[in-house]
């Protein structure tokens, strides 16, 4: 059996897929009942989106790592008012005809991670900034609305 892996268990958008019939001698293989699911470059490098999300008493604040991607090729979004939307690309080297390649660990494609906001995130205060191959993003939280006590009171 197969667990592949893409993000945290407990991330509502989470993609772990797990294929129960992958050891079977009739599961998962194109053309079958159950399609395979695909291990390719493109996969991987989506799968490799790390994100950390902190919450502090100001802000929701999430910091990707994006080495060797430039602010052009990494786009921020929010979908739907409240979906925090990180996604963006990396190219494969071209490659020359005489080259010749002793290890390929780099992973090239496209990645994307969605973050359902919480209800108190300023979502229109958004700021972004990336330095030194991380990506950081700040939400702004509204500030928690203090009961109002009135004393009352109390006779006799």
């Amino acid at each position: 059996m197969s667990l592949i892996r893409r993000s945290n268990v407990f991330d509502p958008f989470s993609l772990d897929i797990w294929d129960p019939f992958q050891d079977f001698p009739f599961g998962s293989r194109s053309g079958s009942l159950f399609p395979r699911i695909s291990t390719d470059s493109e996969t991987a490098a989506f799968a490799g989106a790390r994100i950390d999300w902190k919450e502090t008493p100001e802000a929701h604040v999430f910091k990707a790592d994006v080495p060797g991607l430039k602010k052009e090729e990494v786009k921020v979004e929010i979908e739907d008012g409240n979906v925090l939307q990180i996604s963006g690309e990396r190219s494969k080297e071209r490659e020359e005809k005489n080259d010749q390649w002793h290890r390929v660990e780099r992973s090239s494609g496209k990645f994307l991670r969605r973050f359902r906001l919480p209800e108190n995130a300023k979502t229109e205060q958004i700021k972004a900034s990336m330095e030194n191959g991380v990506l950081t993003v700040t939400v702004p939280k509204e500030e928690a609305k203090k009961p109002d006590v009135k004393a009352i009171q109390i006779s006799g």
